[in-house]
Order: structure tokens, then sequence, then C-alpha cells
């Protein structure tokens, strides 16, 4: 509440360029901001306007079906009598067969409707209540508020006398909200789905919502612009406050309506006037600069001294696996490693074992004179010239 802004100003219903005076910021839209209070409590009383349905009791049924049991090479799914026709003879009754009865059909006696308890109905209206006059929030909610001079927008009581929906659009545009008008148009769809054919056919997104005190034909000039819905201050409806369970709705209020929420809600100190055993929420937190708190003198002076971590030492590496703890014990191990493997070098000492090898052949292994060949020419067979066999 240090935060929000004292005053809000008026402006003129007559000509929204002008203002006619100012007006109190009210307590309630200052509460603090709970999107979980706000998602459940709507994900429950949106599930109030169901209706109970159910599929045809005897669905499924309508057939004098027997199983053939075992022994005929069939399953034992119960069957449709009698002969000469496709339907003879098939499956019948369960899920899984052509004609038969759905899995866990839908019953009447569902529990279809959800109960919630008043204080948390009330939290989450008074949260919503709160988002509405914030910009970032109520931008996030896909609101286009750029050009309204002000938010929350506080239209005086004149507005709650137009009778004319040309009236209430040449308003709606003075105060900025030509963009919300277009956006909301444009976004009229055919739905997908089945629900076309059940008389919703289209879809469109919320446009402004007007909070009036007295109705004195504003419903009826505002209920034909699309996306423009209207609401009593006396029945601020979670549903319209945050539709789909997001807050952030863009309100338009006319300033006996925005002067009544004080009177509802009242402040933490006298509570709701209006509605019995109620006070609006607290925050956690009344200073929420977590930041700041923690580094403030008050709460820096007791804490404990800040602990020095503790001395860790290196593991040791071995020097011929670890390239880098080698550099580190030997900085010329690599210079001469590579000089170990330059290829000059190699090819050299190559070139030399070869000429070595070939020297000593020549030296030591001279062909046909080496004492294997001559023992082995002792064991080869003589050829025998034709002229001696002969003289034989």
């Amino acid at each position: 509440m240090a935060t929000a802004r004292p005053v809000v100003s008026v402006y003129d219903a007559e000509d929204p360029t002008k203002k006619t005076g100012s007006t109190t910021m009210p307590n309630v839209l200052v509460a603090p901001l709970r999107p979980d209070l706000v998602r459940f409590v709507h994900t429950n009383i949106a599930k109030n306007k169901r209706m109970a349905h159910s599929v045809y009791i005897e669905a499924g049924h309508e057939t004098a079906a027997q199983s053939w049991h075992t022994g005929r090479a069939v399953a034992r799914i119960p069957r449709a009598p009698g002969g000469g026709t496709h339907r003879a003879g098939q499956g019948a009754f369960g899920n899984m067969c052509r004609g038969g009865h759905m899995f866990n059909p839908t019953r009447t006696w569902r529990r279809w409707h959800r109960r919630v308890n008043s204080t948390m109905k009330r939290h989450a209206v008074a949260s919503a209540l709160a988002a509405s006059s914030l910009v970032p929030l109520v931008m996030a909610r896909g609101h286009r508020v750029s050009k309204v001079p002000e938010v929350p927008m506080v239209v005086s009581d004149s507005l709650e006398k137009v009778a004319k929906t040309k009236q209430a659009v040449t308003l709606l545009k003075g105060l900025g909200c030509s963009d919300e008008l277009n956006k909301v148009k444009d976004s009229k769809t055919v739905r997908a789905g089945k629900g076309k054919m059940r008389n919703r056919r289209y879809k469109m997104r919320r446009g402004v919502l007007v909070v009036y005190k007295e109705d004195s034909g504003l419903v009826k000039a505002m209920r034909n612009i699309p996306g423009v819905e209207t609401c009593s201050v006396d029945r601020l409806n979670l549903l319209s406050l945050a539709p789909g369970g997001n807050f952030g709705r863009f309100i338009v209020w006319t300033e006996s309506a925005f002067k009544t929420l004080n009177e509802i809600y009242g402040s933490h100190k006298s509570g709701a006037p209006l509605k019995k055993g109620y006070t609006l929420p607290r925050a956690v937190m009344e200073n929420a600069d977590l930041e700041r708190l923690i580094n403030s003198n008050e709460i820096q002076s007791v804490l404990k001294p800040k602990l020095d971590a503790p001395k860790t030492f290196q593991a040791r590496l071995n020097p011929f696996s670890h390239k880098k703890r080698m550099l580190e014990l030997n900085p010329f191990a690599e210079e001469h490693s590579k000089a170990s493997t330059d290829s000059a070098a190699i090819k050299s000492a190559k070139a030399e074992r070869v000429k070595a090898g070939k020297e000593y052949n020549k030296k030591f292994k001279k062909g046909d004179d080496t004492f294997y060949k001559k023992l082995m020419k002792a064991f080869e067979p003589k050829v025998v010239s034709p002229v001696e066999e002969a003289d034989e």
C-alpha cells in the first residue's frame, strides 16, 4: 500500500479529454495478488453452470445378444442373434463392438457442481480487482490500453445515463479504447469442433468491462458492442473480472461505483461493512524488496560471519599421461617431443639404415658363393647330354 497511488483522476463522460476531479484509491485495489487462488476459484465456480447430461441408459443394449461360450473358436463376447443378415453373429454390448455401449457411460448423478468457500471467493475477487489496476498485468492479458490515459479508468456518473449504442461507442473511443474495440471485432472466428452446431458457432475475445452503480440505460447501450460487458458494483463476479482464470481485465468504472468499493470492502482496520465477518487479505510481506531486507544493517548485524571455504588440494597427476602437468614440470618437454618426432630426422635415419644394410649385403652376401647355396648345389641332379647317352 505504500507504493500505491493515493488518488485517481475522474474523466468527464461528455468530454473524455477533460477531468472533473479526483477520488481516493480504494483499499481493495491494492490487495495482494493471488493468481493461484484466482485460478482455483475460477475453475470451481465455472463448473456450477453446467447442466447434467448423460447417454441413454439402454444405449448399446437394445438387442437380445448372447455369448456363444467356448468351443466355437471365437471370442466369448455376446453376439447378435438370428441369421441371414450381416448383423447376425456380430459382437454386441461391449465398448469395443460396433453398436455397443461406450466405456464408463456418463450419468446424471455425477458431481457436476462445486462448492467454494465464501472467503476464498471474496479473496479471489479482491485479487482480481487489484490486478485490474496494474497496467503491466492488463497489457499481459492482451488488452490494448496504450492510448488509455490512466488505469484504473474512472468516468463521471453521466456515463450511467447513456442510452444509445452510438453514444457509448463514441465515449469508449474518446477514452482511448478504439484499439481494444477493433481487437475484439477482428478476433471473431468460427469455433472448432461440434460446438458450432450447438448454438455457439462463433467465439470472440473479451473486451472492456464497464462497472456501474445505477443502471439508467447503460446496460442496453453497451450490450450490442462486441466484447464489451457490463456489471453492477454490487454483484462483481470473478468470471467477469478474470475470464479463463487470468486476472488483469480492463475495467472502466463510473465514479459512484468506484467510491462504493470502499463501502463494500472497507479497510484492514474497519473490515468490510457490507460483507459480514470479512476483512481484506494482507500481504505476506509488507516490503517485497527482499534483497534490501537481507542487506540491511539490522539483519546483517545479528548474522554469523561468513564461513571460509575449506582449503582444497589438487590431486596429483602423472606427468607421463597428462601433457599439461608435464609442461608445468618441464617447459621444454614439448620442444623435445617435437624434435624427436621431426620428419626430416626420421627420413635421414631411415636412409642411413638402408645404406648400411646394402653395404653389409654387398660385403658378406655374394650371391651364388654363399655357403648355403654351395651346399644345396650338391643335391641338384646332373643333366646328361644326348651325345653321352649315345656313347653308352
